[in-house]
């Protein structure tokens, strides 16, 4: 299903009351979706559970952005970022999400729990551009030197301002 979609120019904006929640089992499985989740991404409940989340991953979207989600889950930490989604009809929604882990009673990580909101315009134009300098680095090299280079790019940035990727992304 994913492979298919051509992405389009199309935009569709969050509203400001808007939650896109889903849940995923450690591996990013999705068990669960709201109906705002539903509906922004354009499948069926039946078509997303079990499916990888990555299935509405916008190709805008650089790869270092998405291991640094996954290493610091894999640390047992919550995470922000800015997310560019891309819908079943190849539409694409901006998010503002927060990743943590989900555990069970005996503290073991069982899948993790997403919640977005419509991010604000004006961290979208820095994110947007930043996100185009990573994904141009990652297009232009082999896979590996261009995942180092968009990583470095977004760590120099950081250096930079002499923040965290979290205080970063907050600030925004």
């Amino acid at each position: 299903m994913k492979n298919r979609i051509t992405p389009t120019q199309t935009e569709r904006v969050m509203r400001e009351n808007d939650f896109i929640v889903s849940k995923t089992d450690p591996t990013g499985r999705i068990t669960y979706g709201n109906r705002i989740f539903i509906e922004f991404s354009g499948y069926t409940e039946e078509e997303l559970l079990g499916t990888q989340h990555n299935i509405i991953r916008h190709p805008d979207m650089p790869r270092a952005v998405f291991k640094l989600l996954w290493d610091t889950l894999k640390q047992e930490q919550e995470i922000c970022a800015y997310v560019k989604n891309m819908a079943r009809d190849g539409s694409y929604y901006w998010v503002f999400a927060n990743v943590t882990p989900s555990y069970d009673t005996q503290g073991n990580v069982i899948g993790y729990y997403s919640v977005r909101r419509k991010p604000r315009e004006e961290a979208l134009k820095v994110v947007d551009g930043l996100y185009r300098q990573m994904r141009e680095l990652e297009l232009n090299n082999d896979p590996n030197t261009g995942l180092e280079r968009s990583t470095r790019l977004l760590t120099d940035l950081l250096t930079q301002h002499k923040t965290t990727y979290e205080q970063f992304i907050l600030s925004l």
